[in-house]
């Protein structure tokens, strides 16, 4: 008969069993080995998808307000107040169905073009000086260097020329949408009818008819002009500025102070630098949204100009957030998967 030190034992030995660590966990079930390896080698669509869901909605009223803000010149305070006396709390999430759709397509896609360009960019820059920008830029203690600059901000580049092609529909009709109950109300007042009618399909469906197919691109070239450039210098400032922060100071590359400060800062540099483009962008988007099958004088990009950066501020406060809530989480689910055994 077992003496009560052996059940004891046998207790001990039940309860000493290994637990799955809470890496092993996904959404509180075991995954699979099939499962992990999936997720290992999709991390960063996984990541990059979850993560923009996530930081497109919680800062989309910032949205909403800057595309009036440049529209319709008018400063934050009195447009969040227009908005919210005459079309509700509502209409601060007006259109982001499809920024939510189109966002978390164009950044996953982004993110995958952006990593495979980073690796082709290195390979060439390797070949023609014989020192890797990866290997430089992963070094403990390392700084930014031409080589590193040049590589993130080509491979930023190409991504940026990339999903341009996607998301100039979705941003077209999301547009429309944060225009359309400003245009309705004035519309009253003048006695005229707006052109501009809610709805994303809607206003897809308008636009092939009385412009094709093409119709879906009014104002590509603003758009890709912006993109090319503004995701060059968002990649560019946060490789940059995440290196400074960890890299060189001893800290780990994911740590999370350093991708909080570079996800804010990737935001403020890539908008401050290409703001006057997109106030050109969406005032001509707008002038071809309202004239139908009519034609719409391309506006001037014009730097330092009156009216150039109007809203630059919330653009900015905007793009801080959704960079900081992206990369925090970016980052934190990269980590997470690739913790993953198995």
């Amino acid at each position: 008969m077992p003496s009560s030190d052996d059940k004891n034992d046998s207790n001990d030995a039940k309860s000493e069993k290994p637990q799955p660590s809470p890496a092993d966990t996904i959404f509180f079930f075991q995954p699979s080995h099939k499962v992990k390896r999936f997720a290992k080698k999709y991390r960063t669509e996984i990541a990059a998808s979850t993560s923009s869901v996530l930081s497109t909605f919680f800062a989309f009223p910032l949205d909403f307000t800057k595309s009036r803000m440049q529209s319709y010149e008018t400063g934050f305070l009195h447009t969040v107040k227009d908005a919210y006396r005459a079309e509700g709390l509502r209409a601060f999430w007006r259109g982001v169905t499809p920024p939510v759709i189109s966002v978390t397509l164009v950044r996953t896609i982004s993110f995958s073009v952006y990593q495979r360009a980073k690796y082709a960019y290195d390979r060439t820059i390797t070949n023609m000086t014989g020192q890797s920008p990866l290997v430089l830029a992963n070094a403990p203690g390392s700084y930014p260097s031409l080589l590193t600059i040049s590589c993130f901000g080509a491979a930023g580049a190409t991504a940026g020329a990339v999903i341009t092609t996607l998301s100039c529909p979705f941003e077209l009709t999301k547009l429309n949408e944060q225009l359309a109950g400003k245009e309705a109300r004035n519309s009253l007042g003048s006695g005229k009818s707006s052109t501009l009618r809610a709805g994303s399909w809607a206003t897809a469906k308008r636009l092939v008819k009385d412009r094709g197919f093409s119709g879906l691109y009014s104002g590509y070239r603003l758009h890709l002009l912006r993109d090319t450039i503004g995701t060059s210098i968002y990649f560019m400032t946060y490789e940059s500025t995440k290196q400074l922060m960890s890299n060189a100071r001893g800290r780990s590359p994911t740590s999370p102070y350093a991708v909080v400060v570079a996800g804010g800062m990737c935001g403020i540099v890539s908008w401050a630098c290409i703001y006057p483009i997109d106030v050109a962008k969406t005032l001509y988007q707008k002038s071809l949204l309202s004239a139908g099958s009519g034609v719409a004088k391309r506006p001037r990009i014009n730097f330092f100009g009156p009216g150039s950066y109007r809203g630059l501020f919330v653009s900015v406060l905007r793009s801080c957030i959704i960079n900081a809530v992206f990369f925090s989480n970016f980052e934190f689910l990269k980590k997470r998967i690739n913790a993953l055994e198995g």
